[in-house]
């Protein structure tokens, strides 16, 4: 078939959608395994949080090589083998015999995690391009469905007892199959190609405008936004299996549930985001999350017993669901940037909450308890609630001559 044919979008579609759900579902299967991989190595709260920690040090390290290889490859090809490398180092992490070669699988976990997430969402953002309407938060709402899927088979593995090599090496193998098949649908030509006459003449990243001082200090907010949002993703992920099975007394099956409602209540706010974003706008939408944060997570801390921590990380799920989204297109937008440059800049704050979370409510829990560590959930649903006014305030497709947000006032200076 040919590449240019009219279904061309809708085909680019769903081969980003099929790219966001693999990538949600595939190592959401070792999250609810944490538990095992701890008594197995015999490892120490804060040697597990360290462990995991390990994996947003690797997107850190290796991320920012995600834009050069874009501007090399496309953003096709780059998420597609990223993917295929990410579903081999299962593999990896299911054989790990020590905590050396468990922390070099998640290093490079979060590695290829880090450039298939800027690839895929560079791409996905082409396609918005093409649609001309607000798609991206649909994709993330998929990857989110991808994760809980993910984490409902993790969990289900785990109480079978389902060797933990047989478990991942099949779910690799998918992942595998599923991202090879996507590359022909992907879009093809320049990664600029849908930006039209607005990105003509534009300087590139050199240039004085795209790194201007109200720029730079606009990413250094959203960075903090980011690092928020990253913190309340992180905790029933790295703690929430954790904190239900060794404070609370639940089963394996229900340690899972703290991350699969999260996850379930962001992928419901991720499917709805595009109409709630086009009504209300990025920022007072961050800012009704920052609050679901805040309130859900603080009264589950209070009053703590698996239903409220099951709700509270629910509700958590839900206020950061377009928060993310937001920030990727907030960046993406800013001109004078190369090809997946600003996506890879935000992406990179963004694991910096990912790499400061697991150990630091891991030493909070070895001192006190895994509760007192998710304090840190509340305080950054605060830290939202101040940041939310680097996002826009028009809603999506809006296009009043003044500048909405500081990120768009900063790019026109």
């Amino acid at each position: 078939m040919p590449r240019t044919t009219p279904d061309r979008p809708v085909q680019a579609r769903l081969a980003v959608a099929a790219l966001f759900f693999v990538n949600g579902f595939v190592f959401a299967n070792v999250v609810p395994r944490y538990p095992e991989i701890k008594s197995d190595l015999g490892l120490s709260n804060a040697a597990l949080g360290t462990a995991i920690a390990a994996m947003p040090l690797g997107a850190l390290v290796l991320g920012l090589a995600a834009s050069p290889l874009i501007r090399r490859f496309g953003s096709a090809r780059t998420a597609v083998v990223a993917q295929l490398l990410a579903g081999a180092n299962l593999l990896l992490v299911g054989t790990a015999p020590h905590f050396t070669l468990l922390c070099t699988a998640m290093f490079l976990a979060g590695s290829l995690d880090a450039v298939t997430d800027v690839a895929m969402n560079a791409h996905g953002m082409r396609v918005q391009r093409r649609y001309g309407r607000s798609i991206l938060n649909s994709f993330h709402g998929l990857w989110s469905v991808g994760a809980v899927l993910g984490g409902i088979v993790g969990a289900g593995a785990a109480q079978l007892e389902i060797a933990l090599v047989v478990h991942l090496a099949v779910i690799g193998a998918l992942a595998v199959v599923c991202a090879l098949t996507t590359l022909r649908f992907l879009l093809p030509g320049p990664e600029d190609s849908e930006r039209g006459p607005a990105a003509e003449g534009v300087p590139v990243v050199a240039g004085r405008r795209a790194l201007s001082r109200p720029v730079l200090i606009a990413f250094a907010v959203l960075g903090l936004m980011t690092a928020a949002t990253a913190v309340v993703e992180d905790a029933p992920s790295s703690w929430g299996a954790n904190y239900l099975q060794n404070e609370l007394s639940s089963s394996p099956f229900v340690g899972g549930l703290a991350f699969m409602a999260l996850q379930g209540a962001q992928t419901v706010g991720r499917l709805l985001g595009d109409r709630v974003v086009q009504r209300l706008g990025d920022r007072t939408t961050a800012r009704v999350g920052g609050l679901l944060v805040l309130v859900g997570m603080g009264v589950a801390l209070l009053w703590p017993s698996v239903a409220t921590t099951v709700v509270g990380f629910a509700l958590c799920g839900l206020g950061i669901a377009t928060l993310i989204p937001a920030a990727f297109h907030a960046a993406d937008e800013i001109p004078g940037l190369t090809p997946g440059a600003g996506i890879t800049v935000a992406a990179f704050l963004l694991r910096i909450g990912f790499l400061v979370s697991p150990p630091m409510i891991g030493l909070i829990a070895d001192a006190e308890s895994i509760r007192l560590g998710l304090v840190l959930v509340p305080v950054a649903g605060v830290v939202i609630l101040l940041t939310s006014g680097i996002l826009a305030t028009r809603p999506s497709g809006d296009t009043p001559t003044a500048p909405t947000s500081t990120i768009e006032a900063a790019s026109r200076t």
